[in-house]
C-alpha cells in the first residue's frame, strides 16, 4: 500500500505577550496533535509572542523571550516524532524577521522568514519587521543560534532563508500568510521543485467576507499547482482592535478534507486530517504544463533531512474525505465549495459538511467572542452599556446576549476554560455553574436608560426596558436632570446667564451646548454606575462601559467629544448603520429578542447635530468606501446621476466633508473598537492615518468641484440643443 500522513494544524487562542498562556496552548496543541497521530503540527504565525505585540517587537526582551521559549519546547520531548512548526521574531545581524521555526526530534531543522510582509488595514508589519530579500534561492543562509540555544541543543548553526524541507519520502515548503495572497507567491515554485506539503502559519484577522477569500484562494492554489495545503491561524482577541478568526484548513489538489471553526471560544481547536500522498503526484502526472514548467524551474534550495515522515498506509485507518457543501438555497445555487460568486456569505463546517454565516451572522458571533475575550482578560467583572432604546446601543446589547449564549453552549459541550472563566467572573459558588443565558446575563451587564425632560419619548424608554427583560440584563432607567440642572445653575453663578434650548427661544450655541452636557454627563454617570453598582450589590472587581457608537457617526463627527459614545470598548465602532439593521433583523430570529424588530424599524437619533447631514444611511456608507478603500475623492455623479442632479450631488459632498473636517479631531480620542470592517472604520492613527486639522472651507476642492459641476451642466444643455 502506498504511504499516507496524518497533518494537523491549529486555531490558538494566544495573548500578545502572554508567554506562559501561550505556551500551555502551543504545548495542548502538540499533545493534542500526537494523539491523533500526527506527522506535521502548524501553529499560526507569531504564535510564541502573540501577533498583535505591536511595538513590543522592537524590544529585545521580546525577542529573548521567544527564544526562550522555543528552547523549553526544544529540550523537552514535544518534538520527538513530528514536525513542528512554530512562529516567532528572530534578530539576524541589524534585521528582525517574522519567521517559522521549522522543528524536529529537538532540533531545528530550518528558519523560514516571512518575504512579503502584509501592511495596511490593520497590519503594520513593516514597521517592526524586514521583509527577506534572498537574491540566489538556491542557497540558504546560515543563522548562529543564541549561545543559550546552542548549547542546550548542541546546536550551532542552522538554514536560514528560503527553502523546503526534503524528507527520505516526501518534500514539505512554508508560506507565510500574506505570501499565499501575493502576486507571485512561493508556493507556485516550490511546487515545481517537488514540494507536495505547503504550511501556512497565518495571522489572519476576521473582516466581514474575509474566510470566503481566505479559502478561495488556498483552493485555487492547489488546483493550479496541486499538493497538500495546511493553513493555520490564531482564533480569539489576542489584546488589540481584531478578532482572529480561526479556520483552519487542509485543502488536497482543490477539495477541502478539513475545516476548524471561525467563532469559539475554544482556546486550542485541533484540526486533523490523513491524507495519501500518492494523490498528489497523480494529480500533478495528469498536469502537462505542471511537467513543463518543472522541466526550467528555477532551482530553490533544500535542506535534506534523513528521515520518514509519513507512515504506512493501513486498511484500519481511514483517508479524509473531502467535505459536502451544503445548498445555499438563498442564492438557489450550489457551486464547488459555495463560495464563488457568493459575496455575502462566509463558511462554516457542521458535521461534515461547509456551512455558510451570513454577514448579520458574522457581525453578532465576532462581536460576541470578541467582547468575551476582552472580559475574561481585562480582570472585569461584567459589562456596562448605556441603553437608549435606538439602532446603536440596542445592537450592542443583542451582542451581549449573544455573547451570554455562546458561553453558556460552550459550557454545555463541555469546555472547561470557558466555564472556569464563566465561574470566576460571574462569581458562582458552591459548585454552582452558569447553565442559563439570561441568568447568566443578570449577573454580569447591566445597562442604564439616562433620560431627561428634553430629549427622552416614551418609546425608547419603553424599547430599552423590554430588550433588557429579554436579555434579563440588570436594568436602570435614571434620569439626568437634576444633574443637568446643576451644571447650569453653577454656570449661571459663574457668568450670570443661563442657556436655553431652541425650543424655548435659545439659540443654536446654545442647543448644542446644553445637548453636549448632557452627553457628557451621561458617560460620567456611566462610569460612576460601572465602578460603584458592583459594590452596592455585594460584586467584586469593576465593570467595562461598552460605547455604541457606529462608523456613520465617527465618519460624520456626528458624536460628542467625551460624551456617552466614549467607553472602554466598542464592539460595532467599525460597523455603518445599514449594516446593523440588517443584523437587528437577523437576531429578532436568531437570537430570540423580538423586541428588535421594533428597534430596527425606528428612526435613528444623533448624539450631537454640529452640522446636519441630509443624507441617508446607503450614501454615507458610500463615503466610508469611496474614501478608505477606493482612495479618491468622491465622483459619485455615475452612481447617483439617476436620481440626483450634479449640483445636488455636490451639495453632499462638500457638506459631508466640511462636517468631516470639523470634526476630525474626535477621531483623536475614539473608543477602541472591534474592526470587523475596514472600509468604514474611521478609528484614528489606526486605520486612518490622516491629519486632524483641516481647512474646512477646501477652497481649491470645493472649487474644482464647482467648475465639474458647471462642466455637467454644460454638457447636459449641448446635448439637448442637439437633440
Amino acid at each position: 500500500m502506498s504511504d499516507h500522513s496524518f497533518f494537523s494544524r491549529n486555531n490558538l487562542n494566544q495573548w500578545a505577550m502572554d508567554f506562559d498562556s501561550n505556551m500551555n496552548n502551543i504545548k495542548k496543541s502538540i499533545s493534542m496533535a500526537k494523539t491523533a497521530g500526527a506527522a506535521i503540527r502548524l501553529g499560526p504565525e507569531l504564535e510564541i509572542t502573540g501577533y498583535g505585540c505591536e511595538d513590543h517587537f522592537l524590544e529585545l526582551d521580546t525577542i529573548n523571550h521567544a527564544w526562550e521559549c522555543l528552547r523549553e519546547l526544544l529540550v523537552g520531548d514535544w518534538t520527538d516524532g513530528i514536525l513542528c512548526s512554530f512562529g516567532m521574531p528572530v534578530v539576524k545581524g541589524l534585521e528582525r524577521y517574522n519567521c517559522q521555526v521549522l522543528c524536529l526530534n529537538r532540533k531545528i531543522v530550518m528558519i523560514r522568514p516571512k518575504m512579503w510582509l502584509a501592511n495596511g488595514g490593520s497590519c503594520a508589519e513593516l514597521r517592526w519587521f524586514t521583509s527577506w530579500k534572498q537574491k540566489d534561492p538556491s542557497r540558504l543562509d546560515h543563522f548562529l543560534l543564541p549561545s543559550h540555544i546552542s548549547q542546550a541543543l548542541s546546536q550551532t548553526m542552522v538554514p536560514f532563508g528560503y527553502g523546503y524541507i526534503q524528507f527520505l519520502d516526501t518534500a514539505v515548503g512554508a508560506e507565510v500568510c500574506m505570501e499565499l495572497f501575493s502576486p507571485v507567491s512561493p508556493h507556485a515554485e516550490l511546487a515545481l521543485n517537488g514540494v507536495e506539503v505547503f504550511m501556512n502559519a497565518s495571522g489572519s484577522n476576521h473582516l466581514l467576507g474575509k474566510a470566503n477569500r481566505r479559502l478561495a484562494t488556498i483552493i485555487g492554489a492547489t488546483i493550479k499547482c496541486g499538493g497538500v495545503y495546511m493553513y493555520s491561524n490564531h482564533l480569539g482577541c489576542d489584546g488589540g482592535r481584531v478578532y482572529y478568526d480561526g479556520c483552519s484548513c487542509i485543502v488536497v489538489n482543490g477539495d477541502v478534507v478539513a475545516q476548524g471553526s471561525q467563532f469559539s471560544l475554544k482556546d486550542v481547536d485541533l484540526v486533523v486530517a490523513q491524507v495519501e500522498l500518492d494523490v498528489v503526484t497523480s494529480f500533478r502526472d495528469g498536469n502537462s504544463s505542471i511537467r513543463e514548467q518543472a522541466s526550467c524551474k528555477s532551482i530553490v534550495s533544500a535542506v535534506n533531512v534523513p528521515y520518514k515522515l509519513c507512515q504506512s498506509f493501513k486498511l484500519r485507518n481511514s483517508l479524509s474525505s473531502p467535505l459536502k457543501v451544503r445548498k445555499f438555497t438563498k442564492a438557489n445555487m450550489t457551486c464547488k465549495y459555495g463560495i464563488f460568486g457568493i459575496s455575502k456569505q462566509t463558511f462554516y463546517v457542521h458535521n461534515g459538511q461547509i456551512e455558510f454565516h451570513s454577514h448579520e451572522e458574522e457581525i453578532g458571533l465576532g462581536a460576541a467572542c470578541w467582547l468575551w475575550n476582552q472580559l475574561r482578560r481585562s480582570g472585569a467583572s461584567g459589562f456596562l452599556l448605556p441603553l437608549s432604546g435606538c439602532i446603536d446601543s440596542s445592537s450592542v446589547a443583542a451582542i451581549v446576549g449573544c455573547m451570554c449564549q455562546l458561553v453558556v453552549k460552550e459550557i454545555e459541550n463541555g469546555n472547561e476554560q470557558v466555564k472556569n472563566d464563566a465561574i470566576r467572573i460571574g462569581h458562582y459558588t458552591d459548585g454552582q455553574v452558569p447553565r442559563d443565558s439570561k441568568e447568566f446575563a443578570k449577573r454580569i451587564f447591566y445597562t442604564v436608560f439616562m433620560g431627561s425632560q428634553d430629549s427622552t419619548c416614551d418609546d425608547t424608554r419603553r424599547r430599552s426596558r423590554e430588550l433588557a427583560e429579554e436579555i434579563e440584563s440588570w436594568h436602570f432607567d435614571v434620569s439626568v436632570d437634576g444633574v443637568v440642572c446643576a451644571m447650569l445653575s453653577l454656570f449661571q453663578i459663574l457668568t450670570g446667564k443661563r442657556p436655553r434650548y431652541q425650543e424655548n427661544g435659545g439659540s443654536n450655541v446654545e442647543n448644542l451646548a446644553l445637548r453636549n452636557i448632557q452627553a457628557r454627563i451621561k458617560m460620567v454617570l456611566a462610569y460612576m454606575l460601572a465602578s460603584l453598582l458592583p459594590w452596592v450589590h455585594n460584586k467584586p472587581g469593576f465593570y467595562l462601559v461598552l460605547s455604541s457608537s457606529n462608523a456613520d457617526e465617527g465618519l460624520s463627527g456626528n458624536v460628542t467629544k467625551y460624551g456617552c459614545s466614549s467607553g472602554d470598548i466598542n464592539p460595532i465602532g467599525s460597523i455603518n448603520k445599514q449594516d446593523l439593521r440588517a443584523f437587528l433583523r437577523w437576531a429578532v430570529v436568531h437570537l430570540g429578542y423580538s423586541s428588535l424588530a421594533e428597534v430596527e424599524a425606528s428612526q435613528s437619533n444623533a448624539e450631537s447635530d454640529e452640522l446636519h447631514i441630509e443624507m441617508t444611511d446607503e450614501e454615507l456608507s458610500v463615503y466610508g468606501k469611496l474614501r478608505r478603500i477606493s482612495r479618491y475623492g468622491p465622483n459619485l455623479c455615475y452612481e447617483w446621476g439617476s436620481k440626483l442632479t450634479p449640483a445636488k450631488i455636490a451639495d453632499k459632498v462638500k457638506c459631508f466633508f466640511k462636517s468631516y473636517s470639523i470634526n476630525r479631531h474626535k477621531m483623536t480620542v475614539l473608543t477602541p473598537s472591534y474592526l470587523m470592517k475596514v472600509s468604514s472604520s474611521a478609528d484614528d492613527n489606526r486605520l486612518d492615518l490622516r491629519q486632524f486639522l483641516y481647512n474646512s472651507n477646501w477652497p481649491y476642492q470645493f472649487r474644482k468641484i464647482d467648475e465639474l459641476v458647471q462642466q455637467f451642466n454644460g454638457d447636459e444643455e449641448a446635448l439637448a440643443e442637439c437633440t
